[in-house]
């Protein structure tokens, strides 16, 4: 049976339009919680939230949900995604829910849902609550009806846990850092952990007014962060999404350095102190060719998986790895954390960058990516990679590229959006080639 709601991120689409209404969200709290209704304790959700406007009325609809099936809710207010994954551990929650779209603008929402151990829901979780939400659920008595709270030192407790992240012999005395919040929801945590760790802080993107989250700001638009950091003469610059779980840095000259970049530093980083596991580092299919080229000359080996940090995520809890992550800036280390984070990825990079004593761009642009392109194509509906012309361009495509490149293509997750991606040495064979099947699939 397929999916009806959930993508590769949870429930995600523009708010007040289906399935992201308050209607909706009201039934998730209700079908999550009672899916996560078992043995005889008080049972307990922990909710957080970014800094859109809707938040407010997607988490009173998720409250009225759990408690209307006899869980109690942890309210957390703006909290980054891995702040409600580790507190729902900490926390000792049967559940964890962060209300956001991530990256997306500000119109749009999205519920995450985390298990009592902080990962993300596994897909037999996922199918079971999307059945729940067909069939309904039953209400407790009115004397069982929850209770919600809200805690006042969140933010004090997840700043505490990403600063144990970092080596405790290091500190940030003497680095001066730009940090963007993208106006979202590690607009507090994220500049007070740096200062707390020494570093001169200069913070951008931490005015959220409900509307401005990722609003030319944030990892997806580091035009500001990129131009602060030139202007302020800082040794780097930090740039987060909306809900902090993903990582773009900037160097000195105002270069930007994506995912793999930053991923390729912390695995060699980590090998060189020994604390590499699994011989390899996770990435997804996006990941660039470079990238798996500079980790093999390192003895590093490099594993693959679907688009999706929870795809790699799996796929390092079964063969052993510390490291993985997306081009994207995903970056997931399982040493600290059960889901991505941005705070704690940024704070490893700047470790290595105190242990080298050299200028950024010297340290954080370590293999030349190999010519890659992707581009969108927007659909309205039906199946455009079934079509059979679309299939005949794809296996041409596959043939030209055979050995001198690869092809990615795929239905986005989150959006109506085939994504058509290819690398490889000759930067005019691969553009021809991503032309083409866009092309085809526009006209599918």
């Amino acid at each position: 049976m397929g999916r009806k709601f959930f993508g590769t991120d949870g429930i995600r689409g523009r708010t007040n339009v289906a399935p992201m209404t308050a209607e909706m969200a009201m039934k998730v709290g209700q079908a999550a919680g009672a899916h996560f209704l078992r043995g005889d304790h008080r049972h307990r959700v922990v909710i957080g939230k970014d800094t859109r406007l809707s938040g407010y009325m997607m988490e009173s609809a998720m409250v009225a949900g759990f408690t209307s099936v006899g869980m109690d809710v942890v309210l957390l207010g703006p909290m980054p995604t891995p702040a409600v994954a580790m507190l729902t551990r900490e926390l000792r929650a049967d559940i964890g829910v962060m209300i956001s779209a991530s990256h997306n603008k500000f119109a749009d929402n999205g519920i995450k849902l985390f298990g009592p151990d902080g990962y993300k829901l596994s897909d037999a979780d996922e199918m079971a609550i999307e059945a729940l939400l067909d069939e309904g659920t039953a209400l407790v008595d009115a004397g069982k009806i929850g209770r919600a709270k809200r805690i006042d030192d969140a933010r004090g407790r997840y700043i505490h846990f990403a600063k144990d992240t970092f080596p405790h012999q290091l500190r940030l005395d003497g680095l001066k850092v730009v940090v963007d919040c993208a106006n979202g929801a590690a607009y507090q945590v994220a500049p007070d952990a740096l200062w707390e760790l020494g570093a001169e802080v200069i913070a951008i993107g931490t005015k959220p007014n409900g509307t401005n989250i990722n609003e030319g700001c944030g990892s997806t638009a580091p035009s500001a962060l990129q131009e602060t950091v030139v202007a302020s003469g800082a040794h780097v610059g930090l740039a987060l999404d909306g809900d902090a779980d993903r990582l773009i840095v900037v160097d000195e000259k105002g270069q930007l350095v994506d995912g793999d970049q930053l991923m390729a530093l912390i695995a060699t980083s980590q090998k060189a102190r020994g604390t590499l596991k699994g011989g390899a580092l996770v990435a997804t299919v996006m990941s660039n060719l470079g990238l798996e080229r500079y980790l093999d000359s390192q003895g590093i080996g490099m594993l693959r998986t679907s688009v999706g940090d929870r795809y790699v995520l799996e796929a390092m809890r079964e063969h052993g790895c510390n490291v993985g992550g997306e081009q994207s800036g995903h970056i997931i280390l399982s040493d600290h954390a059960t889901t991505g984070d941005g705070l704690v990825a940024g704070l490893q990079v700047l470790a290595a960058l105190v242990e080298s004593g050299k200028p950024a761009s010297d340290v954080l642009h370590l293999f030349d990516p190999v010519p890659q392109l992707l581009k969108n194509v927007r659909f309205a509906g039906g199946a455009p990679l079934d079509d059979a012309s679309v299939k005949s361009v794809i296996a041409e495509a596959e043939g030209a590229l055979n050995g001198r490149g690869r092809l990615v293509i795929r239905k986005s997750g989150t959006e109506p959006l085939i994504r058509v991606m290819a690398e490889g040495d000759d930067p005019q064979l691969v553009e021809q080639w991503v032309d083409r099947i866009c092309e085809a699939v526009a006209a599918a």
